[in-house]
């Protein structure tokens, strides 16, 4: 059995944070009810948009969803999300700061009218402190959380990470926090609130960072590249290759010597490198001891050799070889899908539990098109109420 079969999901939210974290519910079982604005997801139209209309990134993170169109702004909308909170289990929203109070749907509302519902809610900048209440994204959550400061070359401008980290971690402890409320309501019988600020989230991933800072007395510099990011190890770096990238690193004093004897540079005796410390100062000397061996070979003869020596290492990755890549495609957490209306591809589910196989996704439902079965099915209306509601344009 799924591990989140029978578990109702509402989800009001929009982009990756809150999407992402009802989708990793969804493939873990839970009937995920997708609630959209009239005009849809902003994400539905982005310029990647297949046959359908439906972008590339609103398809991933929104496959194996219930849609239903519902204007909130409309009484009786808001209304109709009043009667789904009666029958959910958890409603997960990331609407703009203070949306949901103004709209009368805050968590004191709602846990008064299902006090078994968990409200979990995904903000900028979490609901204290003073930056509580602005609005947030992905990039200004970076530019907010130094994580921009700590991404570049040294002598280069501040840059955001390639991914969507920040959104992706928040929507990872959104997740964390939801099931440990539900959890909990096995025990009490009642739901809660659970906040997850995008902030919050994306900091702990600068440990190395600030330790650096913190023991240098903020003499290291912000950005180190590919290098670690407390500069406390190396060799850590990206090194060219004759046909791209690869990755080395040598955390102990062991990768380090397994490392000269593959190499075999008479360079290497160097008394500088002897040690941990030696190598931190003088870790350009180091890059370019590496670099020359890496120039010469392709990526996979350096993964080869180096895997056999246990010494830590990975090519750099293209998007088109992410892709293809034969260990993706068979752990399935990118999934290349094909149905009658041709391939597509969507996310699996990072989550494996040895006795909840998880849901196998279905193809993201086009804007609104589950909205009668839901208002019919779940909340028993009959079709005449749900045609004024059509009539009224809350639906």
């Amino acid at each position: 059995m799924s591990a989140l079969k029978g578990v109702k999901v509402v989800c009001v939210g929009q982009f990756y944070f809150a999407p992402y974290c009802s989708m990793l519910l969804a493939r873990l079982g839970a009937d995920v009810i997708k609630i959209e604005a009239p005009a849809g997801d902003p994400y539905r139209r982005l310029p990647t948009a297949d046959a359908e209309g439906t972008s590339v990134q609103f398809s991933m993170l929104n496959s194996g969803k219930r849609a239903l169109r519902l204007d909130l702004k409309n009484p009786a909308g808001r209304e109709v999300l009043r009667q789904l909170a009666q029958t959910a289990d958890v409603l997960i929203q990331n609407l703009a700061p203070g949306a949901m109070d103004r709209f009368g749907l805050g968590y004191e509302e709602l846990h008064e009218l299902n006090p078994r519902l968990i409200v979990a809610s995904g903000t900028g900048f979490g609901s204290f402190g003073p930056y509580a209440g602005e609005p947030a994204m992905d990039l200004t959550i970076q530019a907010r959380s130094a994580v921009m400061s700590t991404t570049g070359e040294t002598d280069g401008p501040p840059l955001r990470t390639g991914p969507s980290v920040v959104d992706f971690m928040g929507g990872t402890h959104l997740v964390a926090g939801v099931l440990a409320a539900l959890f909990q309501r096995e025990h009490t019988g009642r739901g809660q609130h659970v906040e997850v600020a995008l902030q919050d989230a994306i900091l702990p991933s600068l440990t190395s960072n600030i330790a650096g800072m913190i023991t240098s007395g903020g003499a290291m510099p912000e950005r180190t590249g590919n290098r670690h990011g407390g500069l406390a190890v190396v060799p850590y770096n990206a090194y060219r290759t004759i046909d791209g990238w690869a990755t080395i690193l040598c955390p102990t004093q062991a990768h380090w010597e397994r490392l000269t004897d593959v190499m075999q540079d008479p360079t290497t005796d160097d008394p500088r490198f002897a040690d941990m410390a030696g190598r931190c100062a003088h870790d350009g000397d180091v890059d370019s001891i590496v670099g020359r061996w890496t120039a010469t070979r392709t990526k996979d003869e350096i993964s080869a050799v180096l895997a056999k020596a246990n010494i830590p290492n990975a090519p750099v990755l293209t998007l088109g070889e992410l892709v293809d890549d034969p260990h993706v495609r068979e752990r399935g957490v990118l999934r290349h899908m094909s149905d009658d209306k041709g391939e597509w591809m969507t996310l699996g589910s990072p989550l494996f539990l040895s006795d909840s196989p998880l849901v196998e996704p279905s193809r993201a439902r086009l804007l609104g098109a589950d909205t009668r079965q839901i208002l019919h099915d779940d909340l028993g209306m009959s079709d005449d109420q749900i045609d004024e509601l059509y009539a009224a344009g809350a639906v």
